[in-house]
């Protein structure tokens, strides 16, 4: 039930998303997520942090980036894309019969 009240936040799932490919900082960040508000999105990478699904790039200027586990969520996450492409194809295909 955990991972699905913090999977259930508005814009949790966006972030993992967004940082799929690799570090990014925050304004990068930010402006990937359709400019949401400094304090939501620093808000949304506290919980990550908790959660152990994102980190700071150490290493780098502090960009955040997704952990193990937070790429093995990202993995988990190419099935949901895979069947919400099916399901946009199947409403599409449902409104020009109609």
């Amino acid at each position: 039930m955990a991972a699905l009240d913090l999977f259930g936040r508005r814009w949790i799932l966006r972030v993992i998303w967004e940082l799929r490919d690799g570090p990014l900082g925050f304004r990068p960040l930010q402006q990937r997520c359709d400019a949401m508000s400094s304090s939501v999105l620093q808000q949304r990478l506290t919980e990550l942090q908790e959660a152990l699904l994102v980190d700071r790039d150490a290493a780098g200027a502090g960009a955040y980036q997704l952990t193990a586990l937070g790429r093995e969520v990202f993995d988990e996450l190419r099935g949901l894309v895979g069947w919400a492409d099916r399901w946009a194809g199947e409403l599409d295909r449902v409104a020009r019969d109609h």
